[in-house]
């Protein structure tokens, strides 16, 4: 019989982005496939060090003990072959992590298996599975910073942070900011405050999340799964975010309106796990502090001419 996922959060994470595999990857680009199944087996019961995504992964199984049934599944998705992956494997048990459902592609890019898995949220360090997931519009997508330095979650609630426009949001608005100016983008924003955006990437995460919210036994303001939403948008444009929300039906616990500020103490004063945001003059600073994810635009998209033309 099927297996109903509908109420259930369900994250996808390459391996690189749970663990940090960076010098094993390296040995991998130096020796190839012979050299790195050499190292793995023989370092295979070797914990692997933690990753950028590790401490999202760790606080979302954790509300599972929180709502007394499973609320978040989290899939562990790899390139490496079950024999090269038993390393992973391995670590999963050794850092305590309750994942059960692993997908070991032998070398195949891993966004075809998106849809068998029912999956919500898909974190990797490989540009083209993200780029191609969000093209697909299967689910939200991002590819994954190096872990920073010195983060240390300041609680045990889960804290995801998302950037606004191009992200929850379509990036409509940001086109048009980027081609008309700030002058005609705030004119238009005010004038269509009552009229809600249409959906980014991350909108039907963001409503799942807020759904997941519900099922856990303590007052929305005071769960476990805490939201923020941390954009350059500043008033009068300000007051559109927030209705579009209400139309939604989602709650979110927190929204800083930035002007064009940098979002980096912001987040590291929020302690996100995690902050998504689609571009790398905000990430590259954020990523320093928090977890960070970059959303890209989707390849149809006008604002992926406008980024490709300025590299």
């Amino acid at each position: 019989m099927p297996v109903d996922l509908s109420d259930i959060l369900v994250v996808g994470v390459s391996s690189r982005a749970l663990f940090d595999l960076e010098e094993e990857n390296a040995i991998f680009e130096k020796e190839g496939i012979e050299g790195y199944r050499t190292y793995q087996l023989k370092n295979e019961n070797q914990p692997l060090k933690i990753g950028s995504a590790f401490y999202l992964v760790k606080s979302l199984l954790e509300l599972n003990n929180q709502a007394n049934k499973r609320i978040v599944e989290i899939v562990l998705m790899s390139r490496n072959s079950p024999e090269t992956g038993v390393r992973m494997l391995n670590s999963i048990t050794q850092h305590d992590l309750d994942i059960t459902r692993v997908a070991l592609s032998g070398g195949e890019p891993l966004a075809p298996y998106i849809d068998a898995y029912d999956i919500d949220l898909f974190l990797s360090k490989d540009d083209k599975d993200v780029q191609t997931v969000i093209d697909s519009r299967a689910c939200a997508a991002a590819s994954i910073y190096a872990p920073p330095q010195s983060f240390n979650p300041k609680d045990n609630r889960v804290k995801i942070a998302f950037d606004a426009d191009a992200v929850l949001f379509s990036d409509e608005s940001e086109h048009r900011y980027k081609t008309e100016g700030i002058d005609a983008f705030l004119k238009h924003e005010k004038e269509n405050e009552n009229n809600p955006l249409k959906k980014g990437p991350f909108a039907e995460l963001l409503i799942k999340l807020s759904r997941i919210q519900d099922h856990l036994p303590i007052t929305i303001e005071l769960s476990p799964l805490r939201l923020a939403i941390v954009t350059a948008r500043s008033a009068p444009s300000h007051m559109r975010v927030i209705k579009t929300l209400r139309k939604w039906g989602v709650y979110v616990d927190e929204v800083y309106f930035m002007g064009g500020l940098s979002k980096d103490k912001v987040l590291e004063a929020f302690g996100a796990h995690i902050f998504f945001d689609d571009q790398e003059a905000h990430l590259e600073s954020a990523s320093k502090v928090v977890p960070s994810g970059k959303v890209p635009y989707d390849s149809s998209s006008p604002m992926k001419n406008i980024e490709q033309s300025k590299k």
